[in-house]
């Protein structure tokens, strides 16, 4: 059997275009690699990864059954762990996710004509590093991104809270909003830290990640995206909600967000199949409206922080007053400016 190698060439890169979409796949750009297997000089077998991401299995009818996919699946673990990754997500078909469980693949998730598997032990590692946090009872979960912070936010999680024994504050690792992870974090966790029964947790990659949700962060509604939604929350129901004794999830009420909102009505369809009730709260409100991230981030760019300070809780404004505030503040009003 012939070694995988990088497919770079244009010639290469077309063969690879049209075995992937042989297959009834999407050919998908971009890719940190494409590698492919050959055969008597003709192209059987090809793969490509994007960051921790491993996608576009292909392999020649002709090929399948035998160690293809495990040579390809080896070379590309190997190149994403020399680009400092330890653990790897496939999507396949359902059908085929009994193939990468050979090859030491783990199924976490899988709904209609998606299956989600992970590589390595990241799912283990990020339960067993928030084990401490785990605590018997009648828990519920809200999970948010925060960009920033608001009052909105911060009646959510005391109204949930006030329902639970403990209320298990998820807050989106991804990196793709206007506020950094860091920040949005912090931010979150000096707004609660009056509630005794709140406790904080990054999402990692195992709930509102962009590698298997890229929908939420492009405000995308499609059947792309409502699959994407699915796998998102068979993965918190079968994973995350077991293992810290979660049984109801709360959110917002959505008025005007269309992907937060059919994110809503699917969580309500999926998450009682895993015992995980859906509560849906109120949003808080004044005389201008709901209390949003989008009106504080308005707002910030404006630099109105007569309204800010009506919409925001304290740690909150402080730090859109303080000098990594003002810097964010600058790139809101420069891309406001250029709209």
């Amino acid at each position: 059997m012939s070694h995988a190698v990088p497919l770079v060439t244009s010639r290469d890169i077309e063969s690879a275009r049209r075995l992937i979409e042989s297959q009834r796949l999407s050919f998908e750009v971009p890719f940190d690699n494409l590698i492919g297997i050959h055969e008597g000089g003709r192209l059987v077998a090809t793969a490509a990864r994007s960051g921790f991401v491993l996608k576009m299995f292909a392999i020649d009818e002709a090929y399948q059954g035998g160690a293809l996919l495990g040579a390809l699946a080896t070379e590309l673990v190997g190149l994403g762990r020399a680009a400092g990754h330890d653990t790897f997500f496939v999507f396949t078909r359902p059908e085929h996710a009994g193939a990468f469980e050979q090859i030491n693949f783990r199924l976490l998730a899988s709904d209609g004509p998606v299956a989600l598997l992970e590589y390595g032990g990241g799912l283990e590692a990020y339960l067993a590093a928030h084990a401490h946090l785990r605590r018997p009872g009648r828990n519920g979960a809200v999970v948010a991104n925060g960009n920033p912070f608001t009052l909105g936010h911060l009646y959510l999680v005391e109204s949930s809270a006030r329902q639970v024994d403990t209320l298990y504050l998820f807050v989106v690792t991804e990196d793709r909003s206007v506020f950094p992870f860091a920040v949005r974090y912090r931010l979150a966790e000096q707004s609660t830290s009056h509630l005794r029964n709140v406790a904080m947790l990054e999402t990692s990659r195992y709930a509102v990640n962009a590698a298997v949700f890229p929908s939420y962060f492009l405000k995308q509604r499609d059947e792309a995206a409502l699959a994407q939604m699915r796998i998102d929350l068979r993965l918190f129901g079968a994973h995350l909600a077991p293992a810290f004794d979660i049984t109801a999830r709360f959110v917002g009420h959505e008025p005007s967000c269309e992907t937060t909102a059919a994110y809503n009505q699917v969580m309500a369809e999926v998450l009682p199949e895993h015992g995980v009730a859906l509560v849906e709260i109120p949003r808080l409100e004044d005389e201008s409206g709901f209390i949003s991230a989008t009106r504080v981030r308005d707002a910030l760019a404006r630099g109105d922080f007569d309204t800010l300070a009506a919409l925001v809780p304290r740690p909150t404004l402080a730090f859109l007053r303080s000098p990594e505030g003002a810097a964010i503040a600058a790139r809101l009003t420069s891309s406001a400016t250029r709209s």
